[in-house]
């Protein structure tokens, strides 16, 4: 049995026609094209509700939207599960949620990690094939889509219950698969705080981890007796042409007395994506290992995360007060981030609460504040 398990997949004006007409052969390639039909499972995360009435929710970050007709090309691609665990679903509110699942639930497409209040968000999904149950659990980092106790939205990653998820999913399946959306975007390697979690996850019952989100290509580890992957990059979704952008994975499980993973290098193309030629793949490959053999020291994953929140933290403090461009140059050279002080609009807010509430953006800033805040004892 072997089971594809793809990325992030949002339509986009380079090639939402072909969406529409449910043409996929150019937005995958011919050999791309054959190795995902040829699977006998095929699973990715849809990053948008689908509706054609935009109704934004406030949040910090962009409001994704795709039109119902996008459907077409959604159901060629023949998923045989789709997950809406993310931190898009929810972006057009209650109603672009409805016509999510409406449209997914009229095309007979099954989906997971979503639901109209956070015990039915909850809830996994087990495929049966061949007479093997493979358990799909689904969830995501806090930000503005997660369900609660009586309101629709994503499945939120809780210590207190997923884990307990995972592990009654495992007494019912042979295999468990684990779809977390979260981690840093654009970050190649797990924070402290997310190996922790993923390496938990594998103890409690995952054969399969794979963190999504980050829209690049990160790296892998073998944990005990499963496998944890930090990051693939995207699927279908053709919004940045970067080094982050450029390369994806689509990851491969062979199952027979045992699962085994392997992986599947693909390029960005202007309408979708193509399957990595040899010189591409040897070289996605070769750095993705590399990558997968340094952070089996813990040190190396403590002392990198601790570099990049050095990095990043000023642009975070400067987001919490709202400053463009200029101001920002200004602030940092000529006045030396005396205007951090500033009073925040509704909009800063947004940007504060997202920053405090999710995971990644949270531990990110604690770990850069504290950098900070070492600096200025030392500096007494």
């Amino acid at each position: 049995m072997q089971l594809l398990i793809a990325a992030d997949l949002v339509p986009t004006k380079s090639n939402i026609d072909l969406f529409k007409k449910g043409d996929i052969k150019p937005l995958l390639g011919q050999k791309l094209f054959d190795i995902w039909n040829s699977a006998d499972v095929r699973i990715f995360n849809l990053e948008t509700p689908i509706t054609d009435k935009k109704t934004q929710i406030d949040k910090w970050g962009p409001n994704l939207i795709a039109p119902t007709s996008s459907i077409k090309g959604i159901k060629a691609l023949n998923p045989t599960l789709i997950t809406l665990a993310n931190n898009h679903i929810m972006d057009q509110g209650i109603q672009g949620f409805n016509s999510t699942k409406e449209i997914l639930n009229n095309y007979n497409i099954p989906y997971v990690g979503v639901g109209d209040n956070l015990y039915e968000a909850s809830r996994p999904y087990v495929i049966n094939q061949n007479g093997v149950k493979i358990g799909v659990y689904a969830c995501t980092e806090h930000e503005f889509t997660i369900a609660e106790e009586n309101k629709p939205g994503a499945n939120p990653f809780d210590p207190l219950e997923s884990l307990d998820h995972i592990s009654n999913l495992k007494s019912e399946c042979a295999y468990v698969i684990v779809l977390y959306h979260g981690g840093k975007e654009h970050y190649r390697y797990p924070s402290p705080y997310l190996q922790k979690v993923c390496r938990k996850m594998v103890e409690k019952g995952a054969d399969l981890v794979v963190t999504q989100h980050s829209h690049c290509i990160g790296c892998f580890e073998n944990y005990k007796d499963g496998t944890i992957i930090y990051g693939q990059g995207n699927f279908i979704f053709d919004k940045y042409n970067n080094e982050y952008w450029n390369t994806s994975l689509i990851i491969r499980l062979k199952i027979e007395d045992s699962i085994s993973v392997d992986y599947v290098p693909i390029i960005r193309t202007d309408k979708g994506v193509k399957l990595a030629n040899l010189s591409e793949s040897n070289k996605i490959m070769k750095d993705f290992y590399n990558r997968s053999k340094v952070i089996l020291d813990s040190e190396f994953v403590e002392k990198h995360y601790e570099e990049f929140a050095k990095k990043y933290v000023e642009n975070y403090l400067r987001t919490f007060v709202g400053f463009g461009k200029w101001l920002s140059r200004i602030d940092r050279y000529l006045l030396k981030s005396l205007l951090m002080k500033k009073k925040c609009n509704k909009k800063r807010l947004l940007a504060v609460q997202n920053y405090i509430e999710c995971e990644a953006h949270r531990e990110l800033v604690i770990k850069g504040i504290s950098i900070m805040n070492k600096k200025k004892v030392m500096n007494k």
